[in-house]
């Protein structure tokens, strides 16, 4: 399956150790999102639309509770890329 460009740099993130959090409000409704990269910086163009389409393509998942990470299946959706360690 081929995948947008911008997934692809999420997913790369991910593999490599990084992370998604989300602040909810009362409501349970998703108010702001990050995306962490394993040093901690916050990759500036993450949308709730990106998200949606990763959870949608089963690509990332929550484990009791803690914040979004790679699935199996995304890893099988990234493309290999030489600084992916």
């Amino acid at each position: 399956m081929n995948i947008p460009r911008n997934e692809q740099r999420i997913l790369h993130l991910l593999a490599q150790g990084g992370r998604i959090e989300l602040e909810k409000d009362e409501n349970k409704r998703i108010e702001d999102l990050w995306c962490l990269t394993r040093d901690g910086w916050v990759y500036p163009d993450f949308t709730l639309e990106l998200f949606r389409s990763l959870k949608r393509k089963k690509a990332i998942a929550s484990a009791n509770g803690g914040p979004y990470r790679i699935t199996r299946r995304g890893l099988e959706l990234v493309r290999s890329r030489p600084d992916n360690r």
